[in-house]
């Protein structure tokens, strides 16, 4: 398998995967998919920040204490530390290209505090 086919391998997750278009020493972007009617667990990052912009579909965000329904076009930033989650509320599957910025961006820095998946350490 090229370097590029391995890079562009869809990552599956219980809320439907991500693609990694770019894994630089300072940052890191990936393509998330969303399915109809899941979420992300509740959780934080204590080492990057993440700006998503939503592509394709509807989403339910929360960033701290606050939601709000974003749709195409719309972006976000979620500072190092701060709780979020992206829900898919539409009836289709839903895109958003996710910014990472930091000193580490390895899956486990993600520190859940719920989960629909059980993932919860």
């Amino acid at each position: 398998m090229s370097k590029l086919n391995e890079l562009l391998k869809l990552e599956e997750r219980p809320w439907g995967g991500y693609v990694i278009l770019l894994n630089e020493a300072k940052y890191k972007v990936k393509k998330l998919i969303i399915n109809p009617k899941k979420r992300f667990s509740l959780q934080y990052h204590n080492k990057r920040n993440e700006t998503w912009t939503v592509v394709k579909g509807e989403l339910k965000i929360t960033v701290d204490k606050h939601e709000k329904i974003y749709s195409y076009g719309e972006t976000i930033s979620v500072p190092i530390g701060i709780l979020h989650r992206i829900e898919n509320i539409g009836g289709d599957t839903a895109e958003v290209i996710e910014v990472q910025t930091g000193t580490y961006f390895g899956e486990d820095d993600i520190v859940r505090l719920e989960d629909d998946f059980g993932r919860i350490k």
